[in-house]
């Protein structure tokens, strides 16, 4: 089961303290959070004066950076119009000198078809991002479910019950269409935990790190990246054990998934991690 791991995202130091921004920043976050179980990395670059960019050069330097800190692990790069709006992205990102393995592709942005079909061509692999209902009628519509290599369901919600039903609504829309790709599902702030839940129990894939919350399930605040990562792998053990593992007690989990049932796995999971 297939655990990312977003280890910076548009957060400030101010949101937390450990928040990686420089290459060597970025390196140490990954290699930690690969150690704690994490099969791919989303970062997101930024150049010396601080900024989140598209540009080559740091983008280059970040990728030579984590990789030799995290050989062989996939890295994904955000290609998100918030910094960098169409049609500056798609000439910025064209001049990229080293690739990522993946992008994430936000399916709701202008341009996002002409991004993708520019980094299919030069060999880089497609992460859909759906964040609204509207996006993943738009991936249906677009024809590139055939050439990505995954969908990432990224409710927005604050809540957890209303970000839980829309993963679920998203969901829906691509099994009504077929569509078979590899799904990731992971939320926003404390609403981020129930997406997790739900999706392990379906089966899907998840991702953690402080680009989707600061905070653990009950509130308080993690301390890094590869913490929050560690207590991904812990509720994918207890959601998915391996055969060879004796659980030491009934986590009561059923077929059904109710927000309840999804909050009451939480606190069992977490309550474990802690202790």
């Amino acid at each position: 089961m297939l655990l990312q791991a977003c280890l910076n995202g548009s957060r400030t130091r101010e949101e937390h303290p450990a928040i990686p921004r420089t290459p060597a920043e970025l390196a140490a976050e990954g290699r930690e959070a690969v150690a704690a179980g994490a099969q791919v990395l989303h970062l997101h670059p930024y150049d010396d004066a601080g900024t989140e960019t598209f540009a080559a050069g740091p983008c280059a330097t970040t990728l030579r950076a984590v990789r030799a800190a995290c050989p062989r692990v996939p890295i994904s790069l955000s290609t998100s119009e918030a910094i960098e709006p169409h049609p500056q992205r798609l000439q910025t990102i064209s001049h990229w000198t080293e690739l990522p393995e993946l992008v994430t592709a936000n399916q709701g942005e202008e341009g996002i078809v002409e991004l993708c079909d520019l980094l299919i061509a030069r060999g880089v692999g497609i992460e859909a991002g759906l964040l609204h209902l509207d996006d993943a009628h738009r991936f249906i519509d677009s024809g590139l479910a055939d050439r990505c290599v995954r969908v990432l369901i990224e409710p927005l919600d604050a809540e957890p019950g209303p970000a839980v039903a829309h993963a679920e609504a998203m969901e829906k829309v691509l099994a009504d269409a077929d569509v078979s790709l590899e799904q990731v599902h992971h939320g926003d702030g404390i609403a981020t935990w129930h997406v997790m839940a739900r999706a392990l129990r379906r089966g899907h894939g998840t991702r953690a790190g402080l680009e989707d919350t600061t905070r653990f399930p009950d509130g308080q605040v993690a301390p890094d990246n590869a913490t929050l990562v560690r207590l991904a792998t812990v509720m994918i053990r207890h959601v998915h054990p391996p055969k060879f593992v004796v659980e030491p007690h009934d986590l009561g989990i059923h077929s059904g998934v109710e927000v309840d049932d999804i909050g009451a796995l939480i606190e069992r999971i977490e309550d474990d991690f802690h202790h």
